[in-house]
């Protein structure tokens, strides 16, 4: 049986590292073209190569007028997921008004705007996936806990709004060891992990190949829109 990803192009925007890039590996082993963005110019140079991208665009993502550019030089594609969203930590009272628009804008304006500009561009029969999050409590993550109900929102109205031809959903990691990770020291990481471990009913961390099947699931998932995927060993549920 022929793979529903065969033949398609499929858009990773923040794809040269961690779970996009192995996304898109997998999407490629399907037999799809894999078209990549990153910021860093000789990290998405490398994941394209070793990927086998037809196309890599170097830009940041946040910058709505680079975003609209390479969208204006885009055909049309099959299936966009992207990774983009920047997070933190902190309550209400605590986090200065900066970091709360940092990280609103990065995570959800950002994908909003995202979605505005792919939505001409997906094939009938496509889709879009976003990431959210999970695991934090707003008490901790106040602004990264506000912007994920936010992609929460748009994935239910864009599901509506794009249907029947584009089915749009998102996955909702929780901490993990990823790349996205390790500007933490190992000991910073180390007693993040000690601490989280214990909430998680599966007793360990995901893996990036345990998240990546979801954003796979999703794209080949033909049944499924409006939906936010927790990815996350149960601990959402504690």
């Amino acid at each position: 049986m022929t793979d529903l990803l065969a033949g398609c192009t499929v858009l990773v925007i923040g794809g040269s590292s961690g779970i996009g890039a192995e996304v898109a590996r997998r999407a490629a082993a399907a037999g799809a073209h894999l078209v990549l963005t990153g910021r860093d110019d000789a990290k998405l140079a490398a994941a394209a190569v070793r990927i086998g991208a037809t196309r890599a665009d170097a830009f940041d993502a946040h910058d709505e007028s680079a975003l609209t550019s390479f969208f204006d030089g885009v055909d049309e594609i099959d299936h966009v997921v992207s990774m983009i969203g920047d997070s933190m930590s902190g309550g209400f009272l605590e986090t200065s008004p900066d970091t709360m628009r940092h990280v609103l804008a990065s995570k959800f304006a950002t994908n909003w705007a995202i979605a505005r500009l792919a939505a001409g561009k997906i094939r009938d029969g496509g889709s879009m996936t976003f990431t959210a999050g999970t695991g934090g409590r707003p008490h901790d993550t106040s602004a990264s806990s506000v912007a994920n109900l936010g992609i929460q929102a748009m994935v239910q109205g864009l599901a509506v709004e794009a249907a029947p031809g584009v089915r749009v959903n998102a996955v909702a990691p929780t901490f993990m060891d990823t790349p996205f990770w390790r500007g933490l020291s190992r000991e910073q990481f180390d007693g993040i992990r000690a601490g989280f471990v214990p909430r998680v009913p599966l007793r360990r961390l995901g893996t990036v190949e345990e998240v990546a099947d979801a954003y796979v699931f999703l794209m080949r998932a033909t049944f499924v829109t409006g939906q936010v995927l927790a990815v996350d060993g149960g601990v959402s549920l504690t």
